[in-house]
């Protein structure tokens, strides 16, 4: 199986060109060279992370940070790592002046994401019950992202530019993980989330593939659910990282791919792998120990979108061995927008909002944090759903759908 990889012959043609971005236009992002996954084949290369295909899409030049976290040795692990950023100290992770709310940032939105990097300490461990994606959604270990989904939740959080904000206090999230599963005990009742383990998504405000070209973080949460044979990891990616094949996960990690039609993805979906790489990624996951669902995520109901939805799962069916299908299985998530966010796209790329707001089609939602969004009509939403559920069951039979909403 081949898709973009690190690999010294990295040349310029590359998915995260940041000066290209601004225009946002489909067709803008080309797919990098392809090679064997680094570590997973006949050739061992170099860590992917330490790739110029992944520095582009990180060029770290401002870094703020609380000290304490600075200090920590996952703090000095990622400072090391960006050795000629400049370092500005801040008391806390949230609200630091001229990032968080600053409306000036929407015309340097992308540029922000790939070139600020935050670090702080998670103050507030906690673990709620979900019942949707897994059982528990477990503390971050970050939040915010490199990449650029014009659709995203999390921005409406910091206001205006989400980089990623790593949390370095990685040995207190993982303590209070070990701590909440060990109070569950066994499961004994099955639910759509898993059979017998519970499932505890740990990348909730982020993406944990992006987050492991920073940071061990990632690999740390990997290596812990290996030891906890009652409970299981879960995170939805837009992102191939083949530094992940390396961890072992021993089956106690879910990755969740969401795949979009690529004319949507490649619209919508802005310094993520394409579609097609998702795909053909899922068997060597597969192979190095993680159990590989997908997302069918976001659902955006614009003219063609049955088509484009078929053609989609027929090659799903073409691409993926039988060994991906017998055990894969979806979530289908129909997308949920957000005036504020609409304002912001406004600002830098507005061909987005051409089929993302669609008042005729949307009606207000109070999400569970109180925030005010907007989502399909009742109407055109369940037409929506059953329509693709049909269409799974015609090009994808085998794609058990978990859940749908």
């Amino acid at each position: 199986m081949r898709y973009p990889s690190a690999g010294p012959d990295d040349g310029a043609d590359t998915l995260f060109d940041v000066d290209a971005l601004d225009t946002a236009a489909p067709g803008t992002r080309t797919a990098g060279r392809g090679g064997t996954v680094p570590g997973h084949g006949p050739e061992q290369r170099s860590s992917f992370r330490d790739s110029a295909t992944a520095r582009r899409l990180l060029p770290v030049r401002t870094v703020y940070a609380e000290p304490a976290a600075a200090a920590s040795a996952r703090g000095r692990q990622i400072l090391a790592r960006f050795p000629e950023a400049e370092v500005i100290a801040v008391e806390s992770h949230w609200g630091i002046p001229g990032l968080h709310g600053n409306e000036g940032n929407v015309e340097r939105w992308v540029r922000v994401k790939g070139e600020t990097l935050v670090l702080g300490e998670k103050k507030t461990l906690t673990t709620r019950p979900n019942g949707r994606s897994a059982d528990w959604i477990g503390p971050g270990a970050s939040n915010g992202c490199a990449m650029a989904c014009a659709y995203c939740y999390v921005p409406r959080r910091k206001g205006y530019a989400n980089p990623i904000t790593v949390f370095t206090n990685i040995d207190g999230i993982i303590a209070h993980l070990a701590r909440h599963i060990a109070r569950q005990g066994r499961k004994r009742d099955p639910n759509q989330c898993d059979a017998s383990a519970w499932v505890y998504d740990i990348g909730e405000n982020g993406d944990c593939s992006v987050d492991a070209l920073i940071s061990d973080n990632t690999a740390d949460l990997v290596r812990a659910f290996r030891r906890w044979p009652t409970a299981k990891a879960s995170f939805a990616t837009k992102f191939v990282n083949p530094d992940l094949l390396a961890l072992d996960p021993r089956g106690r990690t879910r990755i969740r791919f969401s795949l979009m039609p690529s004319a949507d993805s490649r619209l919508l979906d802005l310094r993520t792998s394409p579609v097609g790489d998702r795909i053909a990624a899922a068997a060597d996951f597969l192979d190095a120990g993680y159990e590989v669902h997908f997302n069918l995520s976001p659902v955006v109901v614009r003219p063609g979108w049955r088509e484009a939805w078929s053609e989609l799962l027929r090659h799903l069916d073409d691409a993926l061995p039988d060994r991906v299908k017998r055990q894969a299985a979806a979530e289908v998530i129909m997308l949920t927008h957000n005036r504020e966010l609409h304002e912001v796209n406004l600002g830098w790329h507005p061909r987005a909002e051409e089929v993302l707001w669609r008042p005729a089609l949307q009606q207000g939602k109070r999400s569970e944090n109180g925030a005010l969004n907007v989502r399909y009509a009742t109407r055109v939403k369940a037409e929506a759903v059953r329509a693709l559920r049909d269409l799974v069951a015609s090009h994808a039979p085998w794609l058990r759908i978990r859940y749908a909403f």
